[in-house]
């Protein structure tokens, strides 16, 4: 590997692109998968260049959320970091910069949504009140 290459590699964010996120949930789907199977994946509408999906797909390598590996003549891309501990980054850094981390606030403005029918806030109520007797017990 090239001196630039490596440095590279160390390039890192917490945080994907809106672009980034579309490709890695395709990614948790499949497990791993090359430019074409993502690609695939994505709907029709999309229309991506398959050399943009293998730019995007570098750059989540450099970035350090994929691993590629070469198989045959083509890459394959496994992702590095699970789906829910990214949910659980993303989360964190949304509460932090949004709702001056304060969770509550967070929670707070998700239930006040209009759009959550009943049994959504039952399904809340009840992960809050499983929480709770964890916690307790």
């Amino acid at each position: 590997m090239t001196a630039l290459g490596s440095m590279r590699k160390k390039k890192t964010t917490n945080l994907l692109t809106e672009v980034e996120l579309e490709f890695m949930n395709e990614l948790w789907a499949l497990g791993q998968g090359s430019v074409r199977d993502v690609l695939d994946r994505l709907p029709p509408d999309r229309n991506l260049a398959y050399t943009s999906g293998a730019t995007i797909l570098r750059i989540l390598d450099e970035k350090g959320f994929v691993e590629s590996r070469k198989n045959g003549k083509t890459l394959s891309y496994t992702p590095l970091l699970e789906k829910d501990r990214y949910q659980a980054r993303s989360l964190q850094n949304l509460s932090r910069t949004l709702f001056d981390d304060t969770p509550a606030t967070l929670v707070a403005r998700l239930v006040d949504d209009a759009g959550l029918s009943e049994a959504d806030l039952e399904d809340i109520r009840a992960l809050v009140e499983r929480r709770l007797q964890n916690d307790s017990g």
